[in-house]
């Protein structure tokens, strides 16, 4: 079975109950891991930032 995050109602759905694209992020293995999707989403978002950040400063010495 996969997991699906509501982003409209904060809510974990499962392929029974999945709302329509738009509104859900996935799919994930397990609930658990549905239901930390923001706070994965803002892990990534911060990582590739600062890489982003490294790379356009690299070589400016």
């Amino acid at each position: 079975m996969q997991y699906w995050y509501n982003i409209r109602t904060g809510e974990v759905e499962t392929d029974e109950n999945r709302s329509q694209n738009d509104d859900v992020m996935g799919p994930y293995d397990t609930r658990e891991d549905a239901a930390a999707a923001l706070a994965t989403a803002r892990a990534n978002t911060e990582r590739w930032d600062e890489e982003d950040r490294e790379w356009e400063e690299w070589g400016e010495d």
